[in-house]
């Protein structure tokens, strides 16, 4: 395989181009933006709320729970593009596993909506 530095040279142009947006947007923001200190602007800010009782109160199960199904599901995702996009060339045998793999979610659905894992009222 002949390569040489010309080959990379759309790629450093792209990162350079990158740091320079990057450092002209800082620099142009702190140029023009407003120069008003104060000691309030000056603090600590999370979230814009006071914090209100103790910080090691449990998070619910069902707030991990949905974390863990939008995962699920997002991967799911992941797989079926590179199959859709060679849905042509795998034939039968690929359309075959991926009507497993969809099954096999489809299951995993089915017992979440049977738990109720998706039911906010609770």
């Amino acid at each position: 395989m002949n390569s040489n530095l010309y080959d990379f040279l759309p790629i450093l142009m792209q990162i350079a181009f990158c740091a320079i947006f990057v450092f002209a947007t800082v620099f142009v923001s702190k140029a023009l933006g407003p120069k008003h200190r104060s000691s309030r602007k000056e603090a600590n800010f999370e979230c814009g709320l006071d914090p209100i009782g103790n910080a090691r109160s449990p998070f619910p199960v069902k707030y991990f729970l949905i974390a863990i199904l939008f995962v699920l599901f997002d991967i799911e995702i992941v797989f079926m593009y590179p199959w859709a996009i060679n849905f042509k060339t795998i034939g039968w045998d690929g359309l075959l596993k991926m009507g497993g793999f969809i099954a096999l979610l489809l299951v995993g659905y089915l017992y979440i909506v049977k738990r109720k894992a998706l039911d906010w009222e609770k």
